[in-house]
């Protein structure tokens, strides 16, 4: 466990099988912005889909402001063979023990069990590296293959928050999820 001031010095790359987890930077901006125009890919997001170029700078730029003030952390998900980012995942810092993960990836990527193979690697890192003790996600209610996603990362249901979230013009029930350091420690 590292202390929180010195995770947050320098942005962490990390890697699975399959994929490199990296800092994201404005010349990543095509690939993001291939993302984020996909309507199906921010259905259930709580951002617009794109329109241009600089609203995917703006993005990157928000999330290294993010980052800077111990706020939170997004990694873009790059396939190792080419290093074109995917996707991304991370986390919104709510205190020193409790954050909320936050994922999205291109369509095209979908299936394929590659966010399964990025959501374990950084559950295992904001258990040991930020110490976290609880991980929270919210989940629009017709977002089935993301509860399916957080059910087989062992997350717990516990509940519908009514009207919680309000984007795109409407307010949104969302099922919150949650994954404790102790249900990750000792697995059943």
């Amino acid at each position: 466990m590292q202390n929180l001031s010195t995770v947050f010095n320098n942005f962490p790359q990390l890697t699975t099988e399959n994929l490199i987890l990296r800092e994201t930077k404005l010349a990543d901006v095509p690939a993001i912005f291939q993302i984020f125009a996909d309507d199906e890919v921010t259905k259930y997001h709580d951002l617009e889909t794109a329109t241009s170029l600089e609203q995917v700078q703006f993005i990157i730029e928000r999330r290294a402001e993010r980052f800077k003030n111990q706020q939170g952390i997004r990694w873009g998900i790059a396939k190792k063979e080419d290093n074109i980012i995917i996707g991304s995942c991370g986390y919104s810092i709510k205190n020193r023990f409790q954050a909320e993960i936050g994922y999205e990836l291109a369509r095209g990527y979908w299936r394929k069990g590659l966010m399964t193979e990025a959501l374990r690697t950084i559950i295992h890192w904001g258990f040991h590296q930020l110490n976290l003790n609880r991980i929270e996600a919210f989940v629009m209610l017709e977002n089935t293959a993301s509860i399916k996603l957080l059910g087989n990362l062992r997350f717990v249901e516990e509940g519908i928050l009514r009207e919680y979230g309000f984007w795109k013009g409407q307010f949104h029930d969302l099922k919150i999820f949650s994954l404790l350091k102790s249900d990750y420690s000792n697995p059943k």
